[in-house]
């Protein structure tokens, strides 16, 4: 379970607007700091048109490579950290390119200059 590796994830049980159900999750936090059986994920969510206005949502399109099934957002107010017992199964890795939009758009959601 490495970073830029997409995962399908259990995130239930949830409360209020926490994202909820099986989805699949990007791995984000550095390999280095994986010590403890978490990691550090963004879950992905149905892409919807109104979302480009979201500087927290990135758009990413389904690939064999991710291992998406339809076009996505990446949502990273919703970043959290989870057990890995709650990862289910990989689905894939995403590019370098996708993995730096997510990068900023987590700067964004906590106000970090990079």
């Amino acid at each position: 379970m490495n970073q830029s590796e997409v995962w399908l994830v259990d995130l239930n049980p949830t409360q209020g607007s926490e994202i909820q159900k099986i989805r699949p999750c990007l791995i984000v936090n550095d390999d280095a700091v994986s010590a403890l059986p978490l990691r550090v994920v963004v879950p992905f969510t149905d892409w919807k048109p109104h979302y480009t206005s979201a500087n927290w949502l990135v758009k990413q399109n389904p690939s064999l490579r991710n291992g998406l099934q339809k076009e996505s957002a990446a949502d990273c107010f919703q970043v959290r950290s989870v057990s890995t017992t709650r990862f289910v199964r990989k689905l894939g890795m995403i590019e370098l390119l996708e993995s730096e939009k997510i990068q900023r758009a987590l700067a964004n959601v906590f106000s970090i200059n990079i």
